[in-house]
């Protein structure tokens, strides 16, 4: 049986749908202030609390990750049957309230509970924006509209480095002979500083108008199914232990596959300890692994179609690892760029954060667009197109980052910086969209937060640490730098095979999804 493809649609967003994705950067934008401006801060922190660059990692990479991860999912779920809106302002509170206690954190366990928050509440915003935007844009202007939404990653990266350097460096100066408000260091003040905004941002969100489900791709369907919450605490029961064990024992043979999947992790994160030490890494590491694989589990019983489209393709599950391994490079150049000019050229907080970060702000935005603009006039000629603009992401900025950790130049070192943002930045909105095209539209919060799987627990899970780790060990910064070159031939040997398989995977969803049970949204896909 085969299934003709859907008409494009002709028509355009108008204005409001603008000015929703105008909110939604700005959103995007906090959301990744709060997460690095540790970047800047890590310095400050580590001498404070005496902690190795393996240690920094883990704060910026795995106790954000994990959460992050493993709360997406559900929450991706709950985007595809509840408010949108309501659910990002209240993401929103929560993880600027986290990021405003990380102020008051005093030890490395209390900072990494806030971290911790900070991914949880983050969560929530993504899937439900990928989804919105889905609504608000037709086909043809999706994949700009997710470039631009994506671009808040980099706005959100580079202003976070200038405004923690500033208001650290200022706080640390004005109360340099002691007397500083509740006792609180500058990295502490800059915790605070970019926090408290963000719980007033919440309010202005909760006004976004919700648009109609599937509509603009002729499949309209309602904004709330009823019993979304009911849902949403099942779908936590599957991810959390010990709940997961009862959540396995409902399907037949669940419990047992449940369990030998748990063991299986809790040996693997045994031998890594041993092998590499850091055992809140792997420990975190492996309870996240084994939450997505219970979550997964559930998912195959629960809603067989958006299993069948997304983990029942091997495609899918390359995508994931092939698109996580261009956020590895992402979220390690993000987190060390700008400690290593502070170690190696002697500049101060203040000065490395506005010569890296508002430049890298700009010219990271403006790589997202290119590469969404690109992705989607490329797409008209091949299908693989979006797989190949991220190609370019990955070989593209290879030679200047070769130059930039070999260079004795502080100048030499900033001018290069907004290149490597521009070019690796190529892939995002092209990747959202690449999922976009793969399943129906009533799943698009869900291959949202498969998304943020794949770029969380790939690239930010193990970027920031993995590089932290090599400097750790051999004492250098640089040699954890010039590690990320071993990632590059990985990533191209991963979207190469994906690459090939991306037009199947585009064509053939409406065949496999109504295989697997899918029934409403495919009848006028159906042949007469």
């Amino acid at each position: 049986m085969t299934i003709a493809p859907a008409q494009q649609s002709s028509q355009h967003a108008g204005p409001y749908a603008w000015y929703a994705l105008a909110v939604l950067v700005l959103v995007y934008a906090i959301n990744f202030i709060d997460r690095q401006v540790l970047s800047i801060l890590a310095e400050d922190i580590k001498a404070d609390m005496g902690l190795s660059d393996a240690q920094l990692g883990f704060l910026y990479g795995t106790a954000f990750a994990i959460f992050y991860t493993v709360f997406g999912l559900p929450l991706g779920r709950l985007a595809d049957a509840w408010h949108r809106g309501r659910l990002m302002a209240l993401g929103l509170a929560a993880w600027s309230l986290m990021t405003a206690l990380s102020g008051f954190a005093t030890s490395y366990a209390q900072l990494a509970l806030a971290r911790i928050g900070v991914g949880v509440g983050e969560a929530s915003a993504s899937p439900a924006a990928f989804s919105m935007l889905a609504d608000y844009f037709p086909k043809h202007q999706r994949a700009l509209a997710m470039a631009i939404y994506s671009s808040g990653v980099f706005v959100g990266l580079g202003l976070s480095l200038p405004l923690g350097g500033w208001i650290a460096t200022t706080w640390n100066e004005t109360y340099a002979a002691g007397g500083a408000p509740l006792g609180l260091a500058g990295w502490q003040a800059a915790f605070l500083g970019v926090g408290i905004p963000g719980l007033f941002v919440a309010a202005w969100v909760l006004s976004l108008r919700e648009p109609m489900r599937g509509a603009i791709d002729g499949f309209p369907s309602p904004i709330v199914v009823p019993g979304a919450w009911r849902a949403f605490a099942r779908e936590l029961a599957a991810i959390l232990p010990p709940f997961t064990f009862w959540t396995a024992s409902r399907f037949q043979g669940g419990l047992r596959v449940n369990l030998i999947a748990a063991l299986i992790a809790g040996i693997a994160a045994w031998l890594l300890i041993v092998t590499f030490g850091d055992p809140a890494q792997w420990i975190s590491y492996a309870v996240g692994i084994y939450a997505v694989f219970s979550w997964t589990q559930v998912l195959r019983h629960t809603d067989p179609p958006t299993y069948a489209l997304i983990w029942g393709r091997w495609e899918l599950v390359i995508a994931v690892l092939g698109f996580g391994s261009l956020a590895y490079f992402t979220y390690a150049y993000g987190l060390w760029s700008a400690p290593y000019a502070i170690r190696t050229f002697g500049v101060g907080k203040d000065v490395a954060g506005l010569y890296l970060g508002i430049p890298g702000a700009v010219a990271s935005a403006l790589g997202v667009i290119v590469g969404g603009r690109l992705s989607d006039a490329w797409k008209a000629r091949s299908d693989r197109a979006r797989i190949y603009v991220s190609v370019l992401a990955v070989v593209l900025p290879l030679p200047f980052v070769w130059v930039m950790f070999h260079t004795a130049q502080f100048r030499t070192y900033y001018l290069l910086s907004p290149l490597v943002y521009m070019l690796s930045s190529l892939w995002v909105g092209s990747t959202v969209a690449a999922y976009q095209d793969f399943v129906l539209p009533r799943m698009r919060g869900i291959i949202g937060a498969t998304y943020i799987l794949g770029s969380t627990m790939v690239g930010l899970a193990l970027g920031p640490y993995i590089t932290g780790k090599v400097a750790t060990v051999t004492g250098s910064l640089q040699t954890g730098m010039l590690s990320l070159f071993f990632v590059a031939p990985l990533s191209l040997v991963l979207l190469w095979v994906l690459a090939r398989r991306a037009g199947d995977l585009e064509s053939r969803k409406f065949v496999l999804a109504h295989a697997a049970g899918e029934r409403l949204e495919l009848e006028r896909r159906l042949p007469t």
